[in-house]
């Protein structure tokens, strides 16, 4: 989500298209990625949501497979990415903190973006990032002339801090079912999604408790989203995420995420199928996640360096507008599970989400680019542009 004619001035014309486009790519890939992951928390509660013990189908076949299969591709992966991103956004549109008038324009650009995430969180989806990115980018504002050395010193400290924080202090066995207990919370998740689907009125009730929930973890949320902010300024300042490094460094990086699938992989069937804890198994899947997510990233910038350009242009699009993309992807869905809607929580099993999620990705790398043909930019990109330069700026290409 950045404003491409920002690095217009900074770089020279030719180059800042390959770079921009290299951008796009990655972002196009992080927005469509994240919705594999949050499709949970459309067709089920928080309660039973990305949480197989509390799935509202058995965790068995392939319900449990396709359950794996994100956790081990897709989890964590994609949104890390699209922090990194994030970060690259702030420094594209506020240059260096001297430049006090794009800086005062990055400053409205983040409060806006606040006021959107809470519109989004409250009266869309409860599982909103954009008010979490307002708040981490707001203290980057702050650090974003720092060097590329700087910010991924600082980043890597506060990312592995917080994994380690949140590390559970050692592995224990899962519990013995209690059916009294697991009954309570059986009912208590079908008591959710009753209210969830029965009335515009009840799925805002329901959705409003779980982003309210939601917003008072951000304080434990802020640091390592921050940090992932942080590295990924680092990487774009250094040439890595605009396609400048050498090629060796790009396929180091996937051949690194590529084994860093293996433990991955396994640690998730231990978690997801075999229903088992093995030591330290959260912090070793919090730290390689962001790896595997740069290892996507480097695929993609090798295949542009190839010459895929025109091949992958509409996931460039999609990229381009991810904000639209981002809340569009709510709206459709919600549309779907949500009660007043089509009010399908707790009725569609895992292997049936993947089927929709896909339709979501054909149906925006579909629009995505024909939008742009016409258009500047994405109709909530236009928005947020307008309310931030405080003027009606042209949305028709000329």
């Amino acid at each position: 989500m950045h404003t491409t004619t920002a690095t217009d001035t900074t770089l020279p014309t030719a180059a800042a298209k390959v770079r921009i486009q290299a951008l796009d790519l990655i972002r196009g890939m992080a927005i469509l990625g994240i919705l594999a992951v949050n499709v949970d928390g459309f067709a089920a509660p928080t309660a039973a949501s990305l949480n197989p013990r509390n799935w509202v189908f058995p965790n068995e076949g392939w319900t449990a497979l396709s359950y794996w299969l994100m956790d081990t591709l897709f989890h964590v992966k994609f949104v890390a990415v699209f922090s990194m991103l994030f970060g690259v956004s702030l420094f594209l549109v506020g240059g260096e903190r001297g430049d006090r008038a794009r800086g005062r324009l990055l400053a409205r650009r983040l409060g806006i973006l606040f006021g959107f995430g809470l519109l989004h969180g409250f009266a869309i989806w409860w599982g909103d990032i954009l008010s979490l990115y307002a708040m981490a980018g707001a203290i980057l504002f702050f650090c974003r002339s720092w060097s590329a050395r700087t910010l991924f010193i600082a980043g890597i400290t506060l990312f592995l801090a917080m994994a380690l924080y949140h590390q559970p202090p050692r592995a224990t066995p899962p519990p013995q079912p209690d059916p009294a207990a697991v009954a309570k919370r059986q009912a208590a998740i079908a008591a959710t999604i009753a209210e969830a689907t029965s009335s515009w009125q009840g799925a805002a009730a329901v959705n409003a408790r779980q982003y309210t929930r939601l917003l008072t973890n951000y304080p434990m949320a802020i640091p390592s989203t921050l940090g992932l902010m942080m590295i990924g300024l680092s990487l774009f300042k250094s040439g890595f995420l605009q396609g400048r490094s050498e090629r060796g460094r790009y396929l180091a990086v996937l051949a690194a995420g590529a084994a860093a699938l293996v433990p991955i992989g396994w640690l998730c069937w231990q978690r997801d199928i075999a229903m088992t804890s093995v030591a330290s198994d959260k912090l070793v899947l919090d730290l390689l996640a962001p790896l595997v997510g740069l290892a996507y990233a480097s695929g993609l910038i090798l295949l542009l360096r190839r010459g895929a350009g025109r091949v992958l242009a509409p996931l460039a699009a999609a990229g381009r507008m991810a904000f639209t993309n981002y809340l569009t992807q709510s709206i459709i869905m919600t549309s779907i599970f949500y009660g007043g809607r089509g009010a399908l929580m707790g009725q569609v099993d895992r292997p049936v989400l993947w089927l929709l999620v896909a339709l979501v990705w054909l149906l925006q790398l579909a629009w995505s680019p024909l939008w742009l043909s016409r258009f500047e930019m994405g109709p909530f990109e236009w928005v947020w542009r307008c309310l931030t330069v405080g003027y009606r700026v042209p949305l028709h290409k000329r």
